[in-house]
């Protein structure tokens, strides 16, 4: 559909999507096939309870970040989804990449998660939301600039303000040419990077963030006393059809 994720949800072992209670579920950008994807399971989520009118408080999704579960709550759903905290990552290593992400911005932290092959830049805190958004990387210059295949998608965050009533514990953009998505919208894939990071730092288990494209996003989250992580989300069906394959 070249947009990122276009989801494909199968039967498994389920008689069909009105009963089953277990499916497989795979995501794909315009570029190739991804290992986690928030908004893609959302709205398969809500396929499944509001057009299929699934039976089941609870549906599980089998994927390659292992088994996702999504229950209903209100006019909510929430996806119970793997926590991936991010591992301090030494700057000199990759000073070009860093350059071609924030240009001269300070930066306070860089953290990579191996299972998620996402790459965290925190900007330092004299730093606000405006300069955030001013980014403008090239998706030429990254690519040029990792070619190592360690890194699939780029984070850049920042702390929320402390003094304002924004509501939002920290800031972010994410930026995946790797995958061919140049800059994602909302990516709830990274969040569950960015949660492990600020709940640690903030000394928090539930969060509000604000992801800074274009488009925008909130995503409200928190840390699950198994270490899992909850993301908490709405979705509408705004368009209907069938594939001719």
């Amino acid at each position: 559909m070249n947009l990122s994720e276009t989801a494909f949800i199968t039967r498994r072992n389920s008689k069909d999507f009105s009963s089953g209670a277990k499916f497989g579920l795979r995501w794909f950008s315009p570029k190739t096939e991804v290992a986690l994807c928030g908004h893609a399971t959302l709205a398969s989520a809500a396929v499944l309870f509001y057009i299929k009118k699934n039976i089941n408080p609870v549906v599980v999704f089998e994927t390659m970040s292992g088994d996702l579960y999504v229950r209903q709550h209100e006019e909510s759903l929430i996806m119970d989804f793997p926590l991936n905290k991010p591992k301090p990552q030494d700057q000199h290593e990759i000073k070009d990449l860093l350059k071609a992400a924030v240009g001269d911005l300070p930066i306070q932290d860089v953290c990579y998660s191996p299972s998620t092959k996402k790459l965290m830049i925190r900007l330092a805190d004299t730093c606000d939301r405006s300069e955030l958004i001013s980014l403008r990387p090239e998706a030429k210059t990254l690519l040029r600039n990792e070619t190592t295949g360690k890194i699939k998608s780029l984070i850049v965050t920042l702390k929320g303000p402390q003094t304002t009533q924004s509501g939002y514990d920290f800031y972010s953009r994410v930026f995946a040419p790797w995958v061919g998505v140049p800059e994602d919208p909302v990516t709830g894939s990274a969040h569950t990077v960015l949660a492990g990071y600020w709940s640690e730092k903030l000394e928090k288990k539930k969060m509000m963030a604000y992801q800074c494209s274009s488009r925008g996003g909130e995503v409200k989250m928190q840390i699950r006393e198994d270490g899992r992580l909850d993301i908490i989300g709405q979705a509408q069906i705004i368009l209907q059809g069938t594939f001719k394959i």
